[in-house]
């Protein structure tokens, strides 16, 4: 192994660990601030959870004696102390409404979500490539200015209110799907479409930039003096370029698209996840919530991990640099 190497793999050494080390500081974070939060919600938990089991009007008596149970009672840094060491001990609490693990109750619905969110993913990825590709093929002309304007409508819809119109008009109006999904694989690409649509619109205007700019570049021009055509040039020299800042959005959006996919599911009742911690959150199921968000952050933070990792690793620039 020569010099260069050696510092190429402490380098590489250094930014993983750096990358691990703020993985860590951001949960730590999430975790403070959703402990934080949850607290001002309206609504007492215990009062919640009495009436979801039954007792209609509890009284004083029974609600504090819910509180303690639930350890309610306790100062909030010594119940925040108490539930991030257990935390750490891969305990995430028991649920408030049905006394059962909140790990093994979220266990439970992940595949679920993970099929919605991985079918998601690929419809985004393949969408933003589609039309970047399209738009940098045909710039300034009509397919790029169409492109541009329905991608710009995309971007600035919220994915729940395109859930809504299309249970409104798709599903109710044209009979196309389930508004009863109940998990049913045939009726996961309405919401995976709904899921997609805002992202692709946002990465796909980010990856026509950086086609744009790949084109532009010296080596795209001495490939189009030297013959090359439209097409070797797009997919040979400008994507590959241009890919590297696609992928850490990518990246960064995996935990959006988990985190996200609460309102959606719920929307369609699709049984994962998002739906089961939109009933906690009207419920003030502390403890679901929590580690709901802890999951949704830590697949956000790892995912951001291993594509600097990744970059790291394909850009020697990047390790040059000691930085992403």
């Amino acid at each position: 192994m020569n010099s260069n190497q050696h510092y190429e793999r402490v380098e590489i050494v250094k930014i993983i660990f750096q990358r691990l080390l703020q993985m860590f500081l951001t949960l730590l974070g999430a975790s403070l601030i959703i402990w934080a939060l949850l607290p001002l919600a309206p609504g007492d938990p215990a009062m919640r959870i009495l009436q979801s089991l039954g007792v209609t009007e509890p009284t004083q008596h029974e609600v504090e004696t819910k509180r303690e149970e639930l350890g309610l009672n306790q100062p909030y840094h010594m119940q925040y102390i108490q539930w991030l060491g257990r935390l750490v001990q891969g305990d995430f609490s028991e649920s408030y409404q049905n006394g059962k693990p909140v790990l093994e109750e979220l266990g439970r619905r992940l595949p679920d979500t993970f099929r919605l969110a991985s079918l998601s993913l690929v419809l985004t990825i393949f969408f933003s490539i589609s039309l970047a590709l399209i738009c940098t093929a045909f710039h300034n002309q009509w397919p790029d200015h169409l492109i541009l304007f329905l991608t710009q409508i995309g971007a600035s819809t919220p994915s729940f209110l395109i859930g809504v119109l299309t249970l409104q008009f798709v599903v109710v109006k044209l009979g196309v799907g389930k508004v009863l999904s109940q998990g049913d694989v045939k009726m996961i690409l309405l919401p995976a479409l709904c899921l997609s649509v805002n992202r692709s619109s946002n990465w796909s205007q980010l990856l026509r930039a950086g086609l744009l700019e790949a084109v532009n570049a010296k080596y795209s021009l001495v490939a189009t003096a030297r013959g090359a055509r439209k097409l070797r040039l797009l997919f040979k020299y400008a994507l590959p370029n241009a890919m590297l800042p696609f992928l850490t959005v990518i990246g960064l959006g995996i935990g959006g698209i988990i985190g996200g996919s609460a309102i959606i599911e719920a929307i369609f009742t699709w049984p994962g996840i998002g739906s089961f911690v939109f009933k906690a959150i009207t419920a003030r199921d502390y403890p679901v919530v929590q580690g709901f968000v802890i999951i949704a952050g830590a697949s956000y933070v790892l995912a951001s991990t291993l594509v600097d990792i990744t970059s790291t690793l394909l850009d020697p620039r990047i390790r040059e640099g000691g930085q992403l």
